[in-house]
């Protein structure tokens, strides 16, 4: 059923897209903004990327711009640079059967809107507006907008055996709009969350983490562990109760996707030495694995001691931030700015700091180096942070003598 509804005022992302829409209009050719910039503006959300979706072939497309990139052309995408802008063109599609739940055996170009429009995901997603900010509405996508419903267009059951990730989809997008998922949608995931098996980790990572960062995280992750699709997520098969437990943590949105993974590996009882492994079955950068490994280990010390001088000068600041904004989660008061005050008031923050230099002591000793020289530096490194020995270079210097004689 298609519903009338029109947009009087254009955001200026639309605006400056409508000259390339122009070009096609005027060779004869349908243009229509699609896909989640139109439901974002119906939502009154920041618009990302504008999509356009043409009944003109790759190479009409192409023949009419002088400067174009086949970013996805065997798909029907070209990139339209006009303007000091960019823009993706998709030309009209149907497509056939998914023997992998992933890919389409076979892309078919068509120059009907409609048969473009059904082939998607959710209703929601299968809105098309016009230049002038006339909606097309073929699936009563805006009703469901309306009424906070993510629906499969037609079928679930066809649509995810389509693509099976578009599972996850569904479920972050529950995340990150609040919004429930139907009941038949629903129950089609139930029945289908199996076929995520096909899925490759990094498509769904993305999701995930989109999940994760949503507005209400609860409302992805109760369907997520309801509907069995925990169980193809990376490392999550066993660990029923404390995704339980991680949905029912506090629901305050995460800041960053780094205290995201923090409080998910904590909530999952992920100690610090299995960190590393784990994120790597997810596809995780060892950027991630590494500030993760030493943030779990120091959220768990917090929590359970608080701040030490050695914790606090081996966490640095970026980790005492994570951890204590971690904290309220679990039930404990952020301490952020004191414990910030207590690490910028440590004597040293590094090694770097010590008023001797590795240099200095083989001068200084006249031994060759060796084995020593670490140690000495190791040892002068803790006296200093726990205020044993002040970090001056003559004082240092003098409790080398005491150390080589063993009176340390």
């Amino acid at each position: 059923m298609t519903k009338s509804r029109k947009l009087t005022t254009l955001p200026t992302e639309f605006l400056e897209a409508v000259p390339v829409m122009d070009v096609l209009h005027q060779h004869g050719y349908e243009a229509y903004f699609v896909g989640g910039s139109v439901r974002d503006i119906l939502l009154g959300k920041k618009i990302h990327d504008v999509d356009i979706a043409t009944s003109a072939y790759p190479e009409e497309v192409k023949q009419l711009f002088h400067r174009t990139v086949d970013v996805g052309i065997e798909h029907g995408t070209v990139l339209v640079l006009l303007n000091q802008g960019e823009y993706e063109v998709t030309t009209f599609r149907t497509e056939s059967t998914y023997q992998d739940f992933r890919r389409p055996d076979q892309v078919t170009f068509v120059r009907s809107l409609k048969e473009d429009l059904k082939r998607r995901d959710f209703t929601m997603n299968a809105l098309a507006m016009d230049t002038t900010g006339n909606i097309v509405d073929l699936f009563e996508g805006m009703k469901d907008l309306d009424n906070r419903c993510i629906k499969a267009v037609g079928n679930p059951s066809e649509r995810f055996h389509e693509d099976a990730l578009r599972m996850m989809r569904g479920l972050r997008f529950a995340s990150q709009l609040d919004f429930e998922i139907e009941p038949a949608t629903y129950e089609a995931i139930c029945e289908h969350h199996s076929l995520l098996d096909k899925i490759s980790v990094e498509r769904i990572q993305v999701e995930f983490e989109k999940l994760l960062m949503g507005g209400n995280r609860k409302k992805g992750l109760d369907p997520l562990i309801s509907s069995g699709c925990y169980k193809y997520c990376p490392e999550l098969a066993d660990k029923k109760e404390n995704l339980i437990h991680l949905a029912n943590l506090s629901n305050q949105p995460f800041e960053s996707v780094e205290l995201a993974w923090l409080v998910t590996l904590a909530a999952l009882d992920i100690q610090p030495a299995q960190v590393k492994a784990f994120l790597r079955q997810w596809k995780c950068s060892n950027e991630l694995a590494r500030l993760m490994t030493q943030s779990v280990k120091a959220l768990q010390q917090r929590l359970l001691t608080g701040w030490r001088l050695d914790l606090l000068y081996q966490s640095g600041e970026k980790v005492i931030t994570l951890v204590e904004t971690a904290c309220p989660y679990f039930g404990q008061p952020s301490q952020l700015s004191e414990s910030l005050l207590s690490y910028q008031q440590l004597p040293i923050h590094s090694m770097k700091d010590l008023a001797v230099t590795g240099q200095d002591l083989l001068g200084h000793v006249k031994q060759p180096p060796g084995k020593w020289l670490g140690d000495m530096l190791n040892y002068f490194e803790e006296e200093v942070l726990f205020g044993r020995i002040e970090n001056d270079q003559e004082k240092l210097l003098q409790a080398a003598d005491l150390y080589q004689k063993g009176d340390n």
